[in-house]
């Protein structure tokens, strides 16, 4: 084969090679998608409640990860298990209007204070400190006690959190023994 053959043969097939690469794009977005909604429906929750955070120094606890009064909860603790936070994504708004009016976690007797931190809202009540992030009618909590989370920890899970890709949905999941979702 000639030197010019092969250059003509392989214009000819870059635009087959390029398409099937977007294919494997499109159809892991597909599948990731899919997972989700599978995983979402093993624990009770619709897949846009479903988020993850990331945090130096803290892992997710992998039996946490599940439904609770209708919300998507998941807990990350501590390498040394000493302090955990939890998260929780509930259907929702959260405003300057509402933001004192809604309970922080458990904590129902307690005034909660506000303080708009970015596209979160700081929130206080009791020994309970939580940061609140409004996304796309869902409200994301991230919960822990005063003394032993501090706010900087919540803050970095706050501006971390984020859909989970493939990798944190396994994370997230039960052990299948190889088995998929």
């Amino acid at each position: 084969m000639t030197q010019k053959s092969r250059v003509l043969l392989s214009l000819l097939l870059l635009p087959v090679l390029l398409t099937g690469c977007d294919a494997d794009k499109e159809e892991g977005t597909a599948r990731t998608a899919a997972d989700l909604d599978a995983a979402a429906k093993t624990w009770g929750v619709e897949p846009e409640l479903v988020y993850v955070t990331e945090v130096s120094g803290y892992t997710v606890f992998q039996a946490s990860v599940g439904e609770y009064d209708g919300e998507f909860v998941a807990a990350y603790r501590s390498k040394n298990r000493a302090t955990r936070f939890g998260l929780f994504v509930d259907r929702g708004t959260l405003t300057a209007e509402n933001c004192s009016e809604q309970p922080l976690g458990e904590v129902t007797a307690e005034r909660v204070s506000c303080e708009p931190d970015g596209d979160a809202w700081y929130r206080k009540a009791g020994a309970s400190h939580e940061y609140a992030i409004p996304r796309d009618g869902v409200v994301i909590r991230l919960i822990a006690d005063t003394e032993k989370v501090d706010r900087a920890v919540l803050r970095k899970a706050a501006k971390a959190v984020h859909r989970p890709d493939d990798a944190e949905l396994a994370e997230l999941l039960p052990a299948t023994n190889g088995a998929g979702i």
